[in-house]
């Protein structure tokens, strides 16, 4: 009887811990958000994450000026403060836009050269809910990198947050629906 009831208590512990460690990056603490002064803004039914996952709605307004742009962000603040030993960022999501991951690295962001042309991957819209793993190798700067903003490569150790981006213009704003139940750095 004693024995039975330590198994069951163990297999508690342990499913228990495969539990926390499937939604461990899905704690509310991690996560927030962000929109311009200008109109943009974001839309939930309910707390940001509830029920280990996040669902988020935006919208952006056109940019406004030349020296005033719009935007709307998510963003993952990491556990520990950087990439260092992260190779790859597995996410199971569902966005009715193509989304974009960037990631910020001092270099490029307000303590840097204040460029935000940080290293980024797009991933595609999704009529459902999809995973995919990209390689940090795989990201680069965008397009629309200034010319001044000299490129010091993805330094791991300087980049201490995930944001995802829907692909919305810069011309035509818009809105978008993304839902995020899992995120692994790999």
């Amino acid at each position: 009887m004693v024995f039975r009831g330590l198994a069951w208590l163990a297999g508690m512990t342990l499913s228990g811990c495969v539990s926390v460690a499937h939604t461990e990056h899905l704690i509310a603490e991690a996560w927030r958000y962000a929109t311009d002064p200008h109109g943009s803004k974001v839309i939930l039914s309910g707390p940001l994450v509830e029920n280990g996952q996040v669902d988020i709605q935006f919208f952006r307004v056109p940019r406004v000026d030349k020296k005033n742009n719009s935007w709307v962000e998510l963003i993952y603040d990491l556990p520990n403060g950087s990439l260092a030993d992260v190779k790859a960022i597995s996410l199971t999501y569902k966005s009715d836009k193509p989304l974009i991951i960037k990631l910020s690295q001092k270099d490029y962001g307000r303590l840097g050269d204040k460029s935000y042309a940080h290293y980024q991957i797009k991933l595609p819209q999704t009529g459902g809910v999809i995973s995919k793993t990209v390689s940090l190798e795989s990201f680069s700067r965008p397009g629309w990198t200034p010319m001044w903003s000299s490129d010091k490569g993805l330094i791991k150790e300087n980049i201490n947050a995930l944001y995802f981006v829907p692909d919305l213009t810069d011309k035509g704003g818009g809105s978008a629906n993304l839902n995020i139940t899992e995120l692994a750095l790999l």
